[in-house]
């Protein structure tokens, strides 16, 4: 049985020899500490398949969670709750159509001095078992892994969006719809040499439009990735938005972004595009303009970092390196269900716990990144990707000298556990792992965010669906 590591320090792992793969399916750990009344902690008892944690078992838990987030453990877990234990190590599915492109085109893609991305065609660019963990290359070859895993052809969905409040203030929540169309290396369109016919080479289109509150309705956004990007991290995406109270579409203010673009829903004094200001920021007008709120309506077009933050990554932005690998429990597959079907879910007092459902325990690869862009907002990232799936169970920002700034918590849903969901095309089930939800907690202000996308599809959407992608003009159309 291979022991859970123990996380020493923030930065810290106490990582025992590289691991081919993971152990084996169906075999969860054994931990010390109190799961349940009368079970004595002072015997390592194993978790089984269906078990319930109450919040008062949770230390027998502590060596399965990241060492942030068990610091912040008031945030993300609470009184009442009841984590149910899901499999352990399961090998999850994926479409024959991925593994076979995987295995094609295995050995061809390469990382460059620089960490760019060469030669990649389709697949998973770095099968997990030929990386080897001791190579300095390691880092950026699971990074983009988890870039390039298996995402369907996107997630397509409703969001709900809630800002949350330090202890004083009010949260603010705001509804909408998103989609991230992936329009190239799609191992489903071997016919079209795995391209959206019309894509340009563009990786992916990503967008989505605001419906609530009456304050932010009809703000949408477009963000085109160039395949470029690949070898260069530094160039810009080609973001749009579309301003209600300029009646305009413009280039995002924000010119360079990391992953998927949000404008800046939340603006002080616009009435026609921002709600009251979140986390201490404010914005004003130029006194005497012809246009009071045009400052303001500029403004909305700047990327607010929030909402999607687990859904995308420039890999060759960061210098990786891997910090060990380790056993974890994450919500990889969630079973409960969240808006826009369940409206009134319970995230906890906080708004930011989801420990109320299913978690999985998973074998994860512990990747550290330095951006390498200034003033970006943050130095490091801490990334924990599952091994087999590539899925991103946790992720945890740092500023200077180690500072911890955010502990986000991505929670997902596979989709052959979903009654009636979407097939390929051919028949074929959909085998992927839809991003449902995000939850994300900025210690030095005490506040955060989560996002709710339950009813998220990731198979083809509608030919006239898909129009709507990759189209500016429906920016303002689509109202």
């Amino acid at each position: 049985m291979r022991r859970p590591l123990l996380l020493l320090t923030a930065s810290c792992f106490l990582v025992g020899p590289a691991l081919a793969n993971p152990p084996p399916e169906d075999q969860c750990p054994s931990i010390s500490g109190p799961l349940g009344p009368g079970i004595s902690d002072a015997v390592p008892r194993r978790l089984e398949r269906g078990q319930r944690i109450g919040y008062d078992s949770l230390p027998g838990l502590r060596e399965l969670v990241p060492h942030e987030v068990w610091q912040q453990r008031h945030i993300f877990f609470f009184q009442g709750m009841t984590m149910v234990i899901g499999d352990c190590h399961r090998r999850y599915a994926v479409p024959e159509f991925f593994s076979s492109a995987t295995q094609h085109y295995a050995g061809r893609a390469k990382i460059d001095r620089k960490g760019n991305l060469q030669d990649y065609v389709a697949g998973l660019p770095f099968p997990p078992e030929t990386i080897d963990p001791d190579s300095p290359q390691a880092g950026v070859k699971w990074a983009w892994n988890l870039e390039n895993r298996f995402r369907g052809a996107g997630p397509v969905g409703n969001f709900r969006l809630v800002d949350v409040a330090p202890r004083i203030g009010k949260n603010h929540t705001y509804e909408g719809s998103f989609f991230l169309y992936q329009t190239l290396h799609r191992t489903d369109l071997a016919e079209s040499e795995y391209s959206v016919k019309g894509s340009s080479g563009d990786l992916w289109v990503a967008g989505g439009r605001f419906l609530k509150p009456q304050s932010a309705r009809h703000l949408a956004w477009r963000q085109v990735r160039p395949q470029e990007t690949q070898e260069e991290y530094s160039l810009a995406d080609h973001t749009f938005v579309y301003v209600p109270t300029m009646r305009k579409v413009r280039r995002s203010a924000t010119p360079w972004v990391d992953g998927i673009y949000v404008p800046r829903y939340s603006v002080a004094g616009d009435s026609g595009g921002g709600g009251m200001p979140i986390g201490g920021d404010s914005y004003t007008g130029a006194a005497g303009s012809l246009n009071p709120t045009s400052a303001l309506s500029v403004q909305q077009t700047e990327n607010i970092g929030r909402g999607f933050t687990g859904l995308a990554l420039r890999p060759n932005a960061y210098v990786w390196r891997v910090l060990g690998e380790r056993e974890i429990i994450a919500p990889i597959n969630i079973a409960r269900p969240g808006y826009p079907a369940e409206k009134q879910r319970n995230f906890g007092p906080h708004g930011l716990s989801v420990a109320n459902d299913r978690w999985d325990v998973r074998w994860a690869v512990v990747l550290e990144g330095r951006i390498r862009m200034r003033n970006h907002g943050f130095e490091s990232v801490v990334l924990y990707v599952d091994w087999q799936t590539q899925q991103p169970l946790y992720v945890i920002k740092k500023g200077s000298r180690g500072r911890l700034l955010d502990v986000g918590i991505p929670v997902h849903r596979f989709s052959d556990d979903v009654v009636n969901y979407p097939s390929w095309p051919d028949g074929e089930r959909a085998s992927v792992f839809d991003p449902v939800a995000e939850v994300f907690y900025s210690v030095p202000s005490d506040s955060g965010w989560r996002r709710e996308s339950y009813d998220v599809k990731s198979t083809p959407a509608e030919e006239r669906i898909r129009r709507r992608f990759t189209s500016t003009s429906f920016l303002v159309r689509g109202r």
